[in-house]
């Protein structure tokens, strides 16, 4: 159930995470997102809660990647546990839940950012970036205002940026499009559906399909070249 692995480079003091995630499949991209991110490395990756204990006992991290839902409990029990035990480890929770009352409980226990599924590579970035220039905060702070800048570092993430010609508002509603199809949909009947262009639909699908958000493959007709469907991927569990 756990696999202890030293993927990323680590030079210097790199930050050692442990990913706790249940999905085998999940657990690798958030080992490989955690090993892109400068400054970062994995510690290990564990399946289980169980897992988690056994492989902090041995070697201890800076950051756990913590999704919450567990097949032996819920990721706030364990973060109990771990406390109780002596682990001072920060925590980034992952999930898939938007319940505020967990969301409270989490912060009492050290959860320092929430990332809901599903989430792109540069959204896992920005927060684990947060996190660096939080923790590298150190020494006394001179007044409120160097306080209040280190919190922020920590509690408002930006979104990351779209490439250039991509709006926020437009790329909301081909990923309503996309989602609300399950079986599919083409450049132009997005474009139908959201009001735009076909090409100018196919650049937002095609970004979707590069974050990981989207899957693309070519259906065939009856004549003529086969036309591009493209399908929302979703690893959300309820």
């Amino acid at each position: 159930m756990t696999g202890a692995a030293g993927s990323g480079a680590a030079h210097g003091h790199a930050i050692r995470v442990l990913v706790v995630e249940d999905d085998p499949v999940a657990a690798d991209a958030h080992a490989l997102y955690v090993s892109r991110v400068p400054g970062f490395t994995v510690a290990g990756t564990a399946h289980s809660a169980g897992g988690a204990r056994r492989l902090l006992e041995r070697s201890p991290v800076d950051l756990l990647l913590l999704d919450l839902y567990l097949p032996d409990g819920h990721g706030l029990q364990l973060i109990r546990s771990l406390r109780a035990a002596g682990h001072s480890a920060d925590v980034i929770a992952v999930t898939s839940a938007r319940d505020l009352a967990v969301v409270r409980e989490g912060v009492s226990l050290g959860v320092v950012q929430y990332v809901l599924k599903p989430f792109t590579f540069g959204t896992l970035r920005d927060r684990l970036l947060r996190y660096a220039e939080f923790r590298a905060t150190a020494g006394e702070a001179s007044g409120q205002d160097e306080v209040d800048r280190a919190l922020a570092a920590l509690r408002a993430p930006q979104p990351a940026a779209l490439p250039k010609g991509l709006t926020p508002a437009t790329l909301d509603a081909v990923t309503r499009a996309l989602r609300s199809a399950p079986d599919g949909i083409s450049a132009g009947a997005a474009a139908e559906t959201v009001g735009i262009s076909r090409i100018t639909a196919r650049r937002y699908l095609e970004y979707l399909v590069d974050a990981g958000r989207a899957d693309r493959a070519p259906q065939y007709g009856q004549v003529g070249r086969p036309e591009l469907v493209y399908r929302w991927q979703s690893h959300d569990r309820t």
